[in-house]
């Protein structure tokens, strides 16, 4: 530790620190732009100049390291004149815009300029302009002119999203701040360059000139669409969500967000936004009232029950659902007799399923990490945060191995097995044995070892290094067709190397589901039992069926035999009007008190940033109303603290676990010959309102979803090029869909994303397909 005195006051930093560091211990501010604390220091703002003892001039103190005894004075005479000295030169050629600027209110140089900025400027030749440019439906950079070059933005981009998209070009009163060749941003980060700005150079496009700051209430909120548990605060004017930027929780986020938490808020204000119940009579939807629409649904769930029994009662909710909203929809169905209802979306093999599927680990672990394998995931699109994580963690010596069908560039260093998803088992297994010969152990009973490929060895040897290490599967992987066998080999192999054995589920409650029982209790029953064709009455919450389940056909065909489907949703969808006889309008987690537990297992509960819209109600107040109703017992509860109450009584720590408890032998991977399917979970089409974001419809990652990626040698043996219309063939229906080429995916693999209209047409997530040329 390094002793110095910062105006007077003795503070002890460790050796290294810079003299902002000290200040910031102290709670000293001094004014800055180009530092922030999450990035390097680059130093080239010079606003942050200080005096220092026996220099004989001023310093920066975000770059200025401290040594034993310095003493520094960062408001002394001399000091407040260099700073005023730095503003004058700054503003110099910003233009006088603050009325019209986004940034007005929140702009660190219009506050500093208060402070440090002279009531004239000595500058009288023409101020420089810097031309607009547009980098893509979130970002806007029409007035660069504002721009003091601090270069956040392209330190953010090189360090935390791991893609360098902007750059300073020129030199001088010449420089400027860019893409690369006209292109784009693409990253999936990218937003958190408008919330590091210091200036409004890069504002939000979605929120452009839409409020000014002081107008806009404030609620602290998460986000639901993966399972980190992002914090956020939601700004809001006219009961209308406005904007959605980070809130600051070390142990979760950081401080970013990603694109999909941040402009996702489109979705809430949909124009399909359902505000009426409403029911079909003879094929037509009609209006009705909340009392008519609850009286026709009870009515049919009990002539339903009476006539087929009890298990011809269904229910499917997405994760999205908050604990209070699936502890009663549990709770409604098994009250009337029925284990029918299903959270897992789309886990198909449920043989030995985990009671939860969480990370292992507090959240911040991750960031501490020496050796990494992670199984079958899209990581970067599916758990964009995790990524950035990982990413900063490989700087400092983390190693990460992966085994998935590639196709996605983390961007980061990593050892990888590309391979398909039927051979994911013999991959994992020959990593498994290459470690229990290591270790003179035994493989699990009724797992052959065999020959060990090079790359499998260096995964072992990995993993066997380092002492902080995970093995973590991702949706891919609990997706799979045989999820148990890479669940087991994985759990193995954790347990071998020392390593905490993870999950990275989608969805804000994926956690949670299981731990309410919101999930079916039989053993080896999931989302195919639900979806069987023998469930006579169907409640679907916040659940767009073609969408959100693994083979939108077989749903299809499971729903139109139903007597009758239930949609509790806050959207009405063309799937849910063709689908659904009842729909009943819910809020969306902006309008509703609702809690969440994430992949660590934290449990976050967030207050309505608005009011519900039109006749909209929370889907806990529907439920609830429902079990009164159809005279069920336990279902007198006034408030969602009462409700979260009683689906929360048992402690979580005690019921989470993700772990087989009985040993189960590997079932045989079917062999596919030809091309084999690979489906991605689109980052963009996780949840009926990311589904609903305009801006983020128009991005190139929701472009990528609806073309077929393919890998070069199919690519060439084909005679593609980029955009060609391809035949894709499964089950026995055939779409037609634009060609990509994705050269790092596995040989024999093709990747057609879930959730676009095309791929609804198809079947499950997994297995073959051929495709030809059109």
């Amino acid at each position: 530790m390094v002793e110095i005195e910062l105006d007077g006051k003795a503070v002890e930093v460790p050796q290294g620190s810079m003299v902002m560091h000290a200040a910031n211990k102290l709670g000293t501010y001094i004014p800055h732009f180009c530092y922030h604390k999450k990035l390097s220091i680059a130093a080239n703002c010079r606003m942050c100049l200080v005096e220092v003892e026996k220099a004989p001039k001023p310093l920066p103190a975000c770059a200025t390291p401290v040594t034993q005894g310095m003493k520094v004075f960062t408001h002394s005479a001399k000091a407040v004149e260099a700073q005023r000295s730095v503003m004058e030169f700054l503003l110099i050629n910003h233009p006088l815009d603050c009325p019209i600027c986004d940034q007005g209110g929140e702009c660190q140089l219009q506050d500093l300029s208060v402070g440090y900025g002279k009531s004239t400027s000595r500058y009288s030749e023409e101020k420089r302009v810097v031309f607009h440019k547009n980098v893509g439906p979130l970002i806007s950079m029409e007035e660069m002119t504002r721009c003091i070059h601090c270069t956040r933005c392209v330190r953010f981009g090189q360090e935390v999203s791991g893609i360098m998209e902007l750059g300073m070009v020129n030199r001088g009163e010449h420089s400027e701040i860019t893409t690369f060749s006209g292109q784009t941003i693409d990253s999936e980060l990218s937003g958190n360059m408008i919330d590091i700005c210091p200036v409004g150079a890069l504002t939000s496009k979605p929120f452009r000139y839409a409020a000014r700051t002081w107008e806009l209430g404030r609620k602290r909120s998460l986000s639901p669409h993966d399972s980190l548990g992002t914090n956020t605060t939601v700004q809001t004017k006219a009961n209308r969500v406005m904007r959605v930027v980070a809130l600051e929780n070390e142990a979760i986020n950081e401080c970013w967000i990603s694109d999909r938490d941040r402009f996702a808020y489109e979705g809430v204000n949909s124009a399909e936004r359902l505000t009426v119940p409403m029911v079909k009579q003879e094929g037509k939807w009609l209006e009705t009232d909340w009392e008519s629409a609850l009286e026709y649904v009870t009515r049919s769930l009990k002539t339903i029950t009476a006539d087929h029994g009890a298990d011809a009662l269904a229910a499917i909710a997405h994760p999205i659902s908050s604990v209070e909203e699936l502890h009663l929809l549990q709770k409604v169905v098994r009250a009337m007799g029925s284990d029918r209802v299903e959270t897992r979306l789309r886990q198909t093999d449920m043989r030995g399923s985990a009671t939860a599927p969480w990370l292992g680990m507090p959240i911040a672990n991750v960031s501490q990490l020496d050796r990494a394998l992670v199984i079958g995931s899209f990581l970067r699109k599916e758990q964009p945060l995790i990524a950035a994580r990982l990413r900063t963690a490989t700087k400092r010596g983390l190693q990460v191995s992966r085994i998935d069908a590639g196709g996605d560039d983390w961007l980061m260093p990593s050892l990888g097995i590309p391979a398909a998803p039927s051979r994911w088992t013999a991959v994992l297994t020959e990593v498994a044995s290459a470690i229990a010969k290591a270790n003179a152990s035994q493989l699990p009973a009724g797992i052959q070892g065999g020959a060990v490929s090079p790359e499998a060895q260096a995964i072992a040897d990995s993993l066997l290094s380092g002492s902080n290490k995970a093995v973590l599967l991702g949706s891919a992987a609990i997706a799979h067709t045989h999820a148990s066998n890479l669940h087991m080999l994985a759990q193995f192999i954790a347990e071998q190397t020392g390593a905490t054995f993870g999950f990275l589920p989608v969805g804000g409650n994926a956690v949670a589901a299981p731990l309410l029982q919101a999930v079916q209790q039989k053993p080896n029953a999931g989302i195919d039992s639900v979806l069987d064709g023998s469930a006579r009455a169907v409640l679907l919450l916040n659940v767009e069926p073609l969408s959100d389940l693994p083979n939108p056909q077989q749903s299809r065909a499971a729903l139109i035999k139903a007597d009758t489907v239930i949609a509790l949703s806050a959207f009405a969808s063309s799937e849910l009007l063709e689908l659904a006889d009842v729909l009943l309008p819910i809020t969306p987690f902006t309008e509703s008190v609702g809690s969440f537990i994430n992949a660590a297992g934290t449990v976050q509960t967030i207050q309505p940033s608005v009011r519900p819209l039109a006749d909209a109600r929370p889907a806990w107040k529907v439920l609830r109303a429902l079990g009164s109703l159809l005279g069920l017992n336990g279902f007198l509860l006034n408030t969602p603290e009462e409700v979260c109450g009683e689906a929360l009584a048992k402690p979580i720590a005690e019921r989470l676990n993700n772990r087989f408890t009985a040993a189960l032998g590997l079932t045989q991977d079917q062999a596919i010959t030809g091309l084999e399917r690979v489906t991605d979970l689109p980052i963009y089409g996780v949840d009926a309102i990311v589904r609903r974001a305009p801006a983020l419809q128009l991005t190139r990652d929701a472009k990528n979803a609806h073309c077929l990626g393919l890998n070069a040698k199919t690519f060439a043996e084909l005679n593609l090029k980029d955009g060609d219309l391809v035949a894709i063939t499964q089950g026995g229906n055939t779409v037609q869909m634009p060609a990509m080429l994705e050269s790092q995916l596995a040989a024999g693999c093709v990747r057609l994303s879930a959730t676009t209209p095309t791929s609804a047409a198809l079947g499950p997530m997994f297995g073959a397909v051929t495709v030809s040329r059109v």
